[in-house]
């Protein structure tokens, strides 16, 4: 099958279109035949090595899975004697460790669900990571509740245009912050006010959001906490991939709890899972109209190394997917 697949550790220059092993699949997998593949900031991670801390995980010194990509939508080819609830020909949406940048990918059954019926399969890959993210932040992390005045911090993103999304379908009144071109995409998400950070910081409105979600990885939590009411939940999910390190930005969301032993305000660091249980979640607020993905950029699949450039070079608003056959 075709793949982008990469044998060291670089920039997207590293990165080559060609032909490797369709994946084989163990009794809990599903192959899948993949129409569109999300493209993430860990993409990124997994192909630079950055921060050095990641390398742990994904190989010391080169990349032990040599497929990019983790979020995927497409078609059952087969699944494992383990695996209940999929047949081929379903239309699926998920993760896979293995790399969605090619034609086949193996999935865990634990990591799909069924697509939603009312999104392409270029939207549904959209979703796994991005949209899971945003899910855990409102619903674990801040435990929104209706009424409350929630701040998303990077409202255009891959994961706020989400986050925004869900934080109003849990009733609550929210403020996005994001640059001068993306506030009128921001608002037609539904926030219902949005500063500009060009012109204004976070603390504008002084210390009155309930819940402050950040996923733009740049701001000191000093800063965050000043747009905090007292007792109120700053969320850190945005990593900051690119800063310098050997956790790079990730360093914010292990400092939060820590720093919240001191205030009198909760400061919460999370790594979202990736599980059916979340996907399943979105499934239905996807379908009842309350949430819908939004994509900046499509790529075929011999450009993912130019969707990756992309993606690194600043802020698409919403999120950007590789397109598969």
């Amino acid at each position: 099958m075709k793949a982008i697949a990469q044998d060291v550790y670089g920039s997207a220059d590293v990165l080559r279109l060609r032909e490797v092993d369709r994946p084989s699949i163990g009794e809990d997998q599903v192959l899948v035949q993949v129409r569109a593949a999300g493209v993430d900031p860990g993409v990124w991670v997994c192909m630079t090595g950055r921060p050095y801390g990641a390398r742990v995980v994904f190989g010391l010194t080169r990349p032990r899975v040599a497929v990019r990509g983790r979020a995927l939508a497409g078609v059952v080819v087969s699944t494992g004697s383990g695996v209940n609830g999929f047949k081929p020909g379903d239309e699926v949406y998920g993760t896979s460790v293995g790399g969605t940048f090619a034609e086949y990918a193996a999935a865990s059954g634990r990591r799909l669900a069924l697509k939603p019926s009312n999104l392409s399969f270029e939207q549904a890959a959209a979703v796994p990571i991005s949209g899971v993210t945003a899910l855990e932040c409102v619903r674990d992390g801040g435990r929104v509740r209706p009424g409350q005045k929630v701040m998303v911090v990077g409202a255009a993103g891959g994961v706020g245009s989400f986050a925004v999304q869900i934080a109003k379908a849990s009733g609550a009144r929210v403020t996005g912050v994001c640059g001068a071109d993306k506030v009128e995409l921001v608002r037609s998400l539904g926030a219902d006010e949005v500063i500009d950070y060009t012109r204004e910081e976070v603390d504008r409105d002084g210390a009155c959001h309930d819940v402050v979600i950040d996923l733009a990885g740049c701001r000191p939590l000093r800063l965050l906490r000043r747009a905090l009411a007292p007792r109120g939940t700053l969320v850190v999910a945005g990593g900051g991939h690119d800063a310098g390190g050997l956790l790079g930005g990730y360093t914010r969301q292990l400092r939060a709890p820590f720093v919240s032993m001191f205030t009198g305000r909760h400061l919460r660091g999370l790594i979202s899972k990736e599980r059916a249980e979340e996907l399943d979640e979105l499934t239905r607020l996807i379908e009842s109209g309350a949430v819908t993905p939004v994509i900046d950029r499509t790529y075929a699949l011999a450009d993912a190394p130019d969707a990756i450039r992309y993606l690194a070079e600043g802020h698409p608003a919403g999120k950007v997917v590789v397109t598969v056959g």
